[in-house]
């Protein structure tokens, strides 16, 4: 099933039927280790909406959560971290942290710099190398336990991070630098390792870059990613974690104002954000 947040509260889409329970707060279910047990036994005492919700009434699926990010766990995001920060003398580092035990984990970015489905993201202004990074995300509970799986998108500035990889913060979060949705595939079993994930970039009506990958080609296992965020760190409300990117577009390509970027997650859903 998939639990959308909208204007209207919490919808579940199940079986073809969306169903609107607007009194349950939403901190409270990305809270609940039994989230697709409790959505099960909601749903049956409810009728289905009369109409379904539209893309306008999508809200981004965090309330009080932060979200994380892993990187370079997948060989393509290690080679373009290598091959963007060579110059710096910061290549080596990617190379090992691929290879280490301990993965690269950072903040990403809170409430009020995410967007959801059909909102905008922003290039930074002192940026002139900025691509959309294509992520599985990870919903986790308070205590470790994933619930659920949405569709990211890393905004990062690939000059910035290259310069230096100190600068890495500043490459990473600002205002509307990470999108999340359009919603959460609720289920208590680990997501299939051959499910697909999409990018497409739209520019002027015409694509000018696609790219596809599977969760299979992920060097990190997703448990050993939730390890090692919650060592010693707490998140009272909770957390999402983007995992990482198989798909990076060709050295020469930024994004631009008004292109469109559409990650698409089988089983989850299509992920659609203008650039502004």
């Amino acid at each position: 099933m998939i639990l959308y947040r909208t204007k209207r509260g919490a919808v579940v889409e199940h079986e073809g039927q969306q169903y609107l329970v607007p009194d349950l707060h939403w901190d409270d279910l990305l809270n609940d280790e039994q989230l697709a047990d409790r959505l099960s036994q909601i749903i049956h005492s409810l009728q289905p909406m009369a109409n379904r919700i539209a893309a306008d009434e999508l809200l981004p699926p965090i309330e009080s959560q932060e979200i994380w990010a892993a990187g370079v766990t997948y060989l393509r995001s290690r080679t373009a971290r290598m091959e963007e920060s060579a110059d710096a003398g910061g290549g080596s580092f990617y190379d090992r942290v691929y290879h280490a035990d301990r993965p690269e984990l950072f903040f990403k970015a809170t409430a009020h710099r995410t967007a959801g489905t059909g909102q905008a993201l922003y290039l930074r202004s002192d940026s002139q190398w900025i691509v959309p990074e294509p992520e599985l995300t990870l919903v986790i509970t308070r205590t470790g336990k994933v619930i659920g799986y949405t569709i990211g998108n890393d905004l990062s500035c690939r000059d910035i991070e290259g310069e230096n990889p100190l600068y890495l913060p500043q490459a990473k979060t600002f205002r509307g630098c990470a999108a999340v949705g359009p919603g959460i595939r609720v289920q208590a079993e680990p997501i299939d390792p051959a499910t697909k994930i999409a990018l497409e970039i739209h520019r002027a009506g015409e694509a000018v870059f696609t790219g596809e990958t599977t969760l299979s080609q992920m060097k990190k296992t997703l448990p050993a990613l939730v390890e090692y965020l919650f060592r010693d760190n707490t998140f009272p409300n909770g957390c999402l974690l983007m995992t990482g990117t198989g798909i990076v577009p060709p050295d020469d390509f930024s994004l631009q104002t008004g292109d469109e970027v559409r990650i698409t997650i089988a089983g989850i859903g299509t992920l659609v954000n203008t650039i502004e």
